[in-house]
């Protein structure tokens, strides 16, 4: 686990855009539950989280059309929720950083770590707005 001071400002480069922090299991039912197109980041310390991933998502925000619902568990701390999201996410394995798109509580659309590794985040917003464009 990770302290909490360390992951403070990588939570936040997600949670001052609008996401949601999901810290328990009960919370990422909750979010997987409501109505409509439900965005889920699987935040986490590495690189690829950093330079890729988080400013994807940030960036797929700016598309006209866009999730209802933006949530974020953290793993290597919030195991829990972790734990949950990743259940929801199956038959994927568990990787992360990863970002999955639920609809109605189903999942729809799934980027995995190798989907983000090595990509631009534009890529990555680009494959967001795609799906949002579909789904949401």
């Amino acid at each position: 686990m990770y302290p909490v001071e360390l992951v403070k400002p990588m939570r936040e480069d997600l949670t001052k855009v609008g996401f949601e922090e999901l810290l328990t299991a009960e919370s990422v039912e909750a979010v997987i539950a409501k109505k409509g197109t439900t965005l889920i980041v699987v935040n986490s310390v590495c690189g690829c989280a950093a330079a890729n991933a988080r400013p994807g998502a940030t960036m797929s925000l700016q598309n006209a059309k866009k999730p209802a619902h933006l949530a974020t568990v953290f793993a290597g701390v919030d195991r829990e929720a972790v734990d949950k999201a990743r259940a929801y996410m199956v038959p994927f394995p568990p990787s992360s950083p990863s970002i999955a798109l639920f609809k109605d509580g189903e999942l729809v659309h799934m980027l995995e770590r190798h989907h983000i590794e090595g990509r631009p985040a534009e890529l990555i917003s680009e494959n967001l707005a795609d799906a949002y464009n579909e789904y949401c």
